[in-house]
């Protein structure tokens, strides 16, 4: 009882002498953590972040049990752990910088022409798939993929079903690649991604479905991913996978991931 007594009294003196910039102050940490927790979700970051926790935890038990070599050398290590936190989290600390830059998808596009985006990469994907032919579609969003679009053919066309169906023939010399949407528009085509390099991904994965995981994990784009081998659709979004889609679910994962709920509900109140 004395204890709780003391902690009340403990507390009401903290809040007493609390200000509002405190309050600002703890609320900007609080979302900065959080930001960060958003971006590292489902990626390689945990299990180094759960890595250094074990660290930290050995480190403080070997002040305790005062195991004097293994405290020096995890002393030596967390001196320089700004350093170590830099190289380990290179692509994590560049996602975060990359979410500064802002480059809408649908930037100056009309709503009729956003739906008949979505509408058309569908149909292809589906269309692809039920020809059996590989495909991978990439929607940027608001981080720009200059990156990789450098690497590609250009193309600045229209969307439509038949032009991303003839890109990904199996001739077609352009299929390897990734066509990548942009603006509203077919930018380029034939863009290598990078592979995904999470150990824990299924071994059955293609090389397709990899640069699909891999794009996503650095970029808040969308990957739709058409398997040659099984005819299934999959999209790829922060680093993970929905597979085997249809028609109906892939439209309205699609209008779902670009903020076009709306758009996707006009459209099937007018259906008969």
């Amino acid at each position: 009882m004395r204890l709780f007594e003391r902690f009340i009294e403990n507390l009401s003196l903290i809040l007493s002498q609390l200000r509002i910039w405190d309050m600002l102050d703890m609320f900007l940490v609080w979302l900065i953590v959080y930001r960060l927790l958003l971006l590292i979700k489902q990626t390689r970051a945990v299990q180094m972040l759960s890595g250094l926790g074990i660290l930290a935890l050995t480190f403080v038990m070997s002040i305790w049990l005062e195991l004097f070599t293994l405290n020096w050398l995890l002393d030596k290590f967390f001196s320089n752990l700004f350093l170590i936190v830099v190289i380990l989290f290179q692509n994590e600390i560049r996602r975060a910088l990359t979410h500064i830059g802002r480059n809408p998808f649908f930037s100056g596009v009309s709503a009729v022409e956003e739906t008949q985006v979505i509408e058309e990469i569908a149909k292809g994907a589906i269309l692809m798939a039920q020809k059996k032919h590989g495909a991978l579609i990439v929607i940027e969003r608001e981080i720009g993929l200059q990156d990789y679009i450098e690497i590609g053919t250009k193309l600045d066309a229209s969307v439509t079903a038949e032009l991303l169906s003839s890109i990904f023939v199996p001739t077609s010399p352009l299929h390897d690649g990734a066509t990548i949407i942009r603006g509203g528009r077919a930018s380029m085509a034939g863009c290598f991604l990078p592979l995904s390099k999470n150990p824990n991904l299924d071994k059955n994965l293609g090389t397709r479905h990899r640069a699909a995981i891999g794009l996503t994990e650095e970029t808040d784009a969308i990957a739709i991913v058409v398997s040659e081998e099984n005819r299934h659709v999959s999209v790829a979004v922060g680093g993970s996978l929905t597979p085997d889609l249809d028609h109906p679910t892939l439209r309205k994962t699609l209008y779902t991931l670009l903020s076009l709920e709306e758009n996707f509900e006009n459209i099937e109140e007018v259906k008969p």
